[in-house]
């Protein structure tokens, strides 16, 4: 029995040692693969780091698509690369003082400092077409509010006098005499002659449209629940909008 227990003992130290050991194999492949991965990492530091824990500066952009799309992707805190912003406003001076001018005698006299400088930087810009006669028309009618503008499907063309011209088509815009399709028309005062518009071009002659509907408005003294605060910053509004159109930006009824 002494002699089968220690058989038992000596075979059982065996194979401790042999488990022993596979432990170490083991331990020492996990060693292997952790330091072929991290020097293979384009974003892991090839070189010592410096005493106190710094790293040595590296010149050059290290990170490759596919590292900067895992970390995109990774649960960081936004906040700290995309600051937060919020729409701010402040009133120029020089204008809000020429508006408040303005405003204690209002006139449509385009040669006044508040209205002739949103001519020139508004008005003028927005209301320019390659046919620059039309266009002059198209103002005249505008500053006169004897400028109509109907969608092209309202009225049949069998109905229209007949008198009219239609000048452009459903297919060519009469202001920029560009193929477009133009699903509105204008009448300039007691002409009977219709001009279709393309989309964009409707878009810049409303926007002047209702910059001096507004301004007629305080001029003739129907403003009544707003401020001059209030007024002030609904006609920056109008310019703005004005602007956008000039530049392109426009809004489609779909």
């Amino acid at each position: 029995m002494v002699r089968e227990a220690n058989v038992k003992q000596a075979t059982a130290e065996k194979q401790l040692k042999e488990a022993q050991g596979k432990i170490d194999v083991l331990q020492a492949e996990v060693a292997a693969l952790k330091t072929l991965v991290l020097s293979s990492s384009p974003t892991s530091p090839t070189q010592e780091p410096l005493p106190g824990g710094k790293t040595p500066f590296k010149r050059g952009h290290t990170r490759n698509k596919s590292t900067s799309s895992a970390m995109s992707g990774s649960h960081q805190d936004l906040s700290v690369i995309q600051p937060i912003v919020k729409d701010c406003k402040e009133a120029d001076l020089s204008l809000y003082n020429e508006f408040r001018s303005w405003k204690d005698d209002p006139t449509m006299d385009r040669s006044c400092p508040f209205l002739d400088k949103i001519y020139q930087e508004d008005i003028f810009p927005c209301l320019t077409f390659s046919k620059s006669e039309l266009a002059s028309a198209v103002l005249e009618a505008v500053e006169n509010n004897t400028l109509s503008i109907e969608p092209v499907g309202l009225q049949p063309v069998r109905f229209v006098k007949a008198s009219a011209v239609e000048c452009g088509g459903p297919k060519k815009c009469a202001l920029t005499g560009q193929s477009k399709s133009c699903k509105h028309r204008i009448k300039l005062g007691d002409s009977s002659n219709y001009y279709y518009i393309s989309p964009f071009c409707r878009y810049r002659i409303t926007s002047v449209c209702n910059f001096f509907t507004y301004i007629r408005y305080i001029q003739q003294g129907l403003v009544k629940q707003q401020d001059v605060d209030q007024m002030f910053w609904e006609v920056m509004q109008l310019r703005k909008e004005m602007s956008l159109a000039k530049l392109g930006y426009f809004k489609e009824e779909l």
